[in-house]
């Protein structure tokens, strides 16, 4: 494997929302399970105040994150928000208790997700919804009717998608422009591959969650000496293999404390040598 294109700082969603490369994803600002607000909402505000003052102006959160506790959080910590920082979120789950995640793509939940999104991030447009699943019980274009309406009424600028394979997000492109996909992808995960390549042809935006996976126990020695040799965590080559990977890649690490933070920001002045790389890419 090789990597597509040389590294640049920031991509263009959508071709015209121009993002650092590095951002930052909400998920960790909630409870045990992604259920129920963040512990210490103190800490979870200056977390994201940190984030934005230190140039992040990409962030991914959920209406289920909580569930709705985590857009309240990034509103109550951000708003009125820099000209600069687009907020991404997502709809298409229920919650029904810790670590539960019921997939919902009925129109009407789809339309109730829109609207709350809306009022929590105290927005009138969200400039990146995501559907977090298909469901098989709705056609896709069922699914998307009410996005399709909020793209037209102004409430919605660009739309993605989560966890899908080729086929859905051509399925999806029928119905309405699609600029990101946001799938499990990371140094030990890398069954999306091809997905990755299509965003890449597309010009899409590509958002690997749980990124900071840094692999099989094979791959650790070798993911340990490059760091050694980068003055670098394994957290931050993980980073920074994925940053290298593909120019079209925007990387969410999550984190609840600052120290990580900084560490995880950080990644973005390591440059991987094509050495390095392919050695980690084996």
């Amino acid at each position: 494997m090789s990597s597509t294109t040389e590294s640049a700082a920031t991509f263009k969603v959508g071709g015209d929302i121009e993002v650092n490369r590095l951002g930052y994803g909400g998920m960790q600002l909630t409870g045990k399970g992604v259920w129920g607000d963040a512990p210490d909402r103190e800490i979870a505000k200056k977390v994201l105040q940190a984030a934005v003052e230190s140039g992040v102006n990409f962030i991914d959160t959920a209406d289920s994150y909580g569930p709705h506790t985590n857009e309240v959080l990034i509103a109550d910590a951000l708003h009125p928000y820099p000209k600069n920082l687009l907020i991404a979120t997502k709809g298409g789950f229920e919650r029904t208790g810790p670590n539960k995640w019921v997939v919902n793509g009925a129109p009407k939940h789809i339309k109730e997700a829109i609207e709350g999104s809306l009022k929590r991030l105290k927005v009138d447009v969200i400039d990146l919804w995501q559907l977090h699943r298909f469901d098989s019980k709705f056609p896709i274009a069922e699914t998307l009717g009410p996005v399709v309406d909020a793209v037209k009424a102004g409430k919605i600028r660009y739309v993605g998608l989560s966890e899908v394979d080729v086929s859905q997000i051509e399925s999806a492109e029928k119905v309405t422009p699609i600029v990101s996909v946001q799938n499990l992808y990371n140094l030990g995960s890398r069954q999306w591959e091809s997905v990755l390549d299509y965003t890449i042809q597309r010009g899409m935006a590509f958002i690997p969650w749980y990124p900071l996976a840094s692999g099989p126990d094979k791959l650790k020695s070798k993911i340990t000496s490059i760091a050694e040799k980068h003055q670098a965590t394994t957290a931050q080559i993980a980073l920074a293999w994925l940053a290298k990977r593909a120019s079209n890649i925007l990387l969410i690490p999550g984190t609840s404390s600052l120290e990580h933070l900084n560490e995880n920001l950080g990644a973005a002045s390591i440059e991987l040598s094509d050495e390095d790389f392919a050695s980690l890419s084996e």
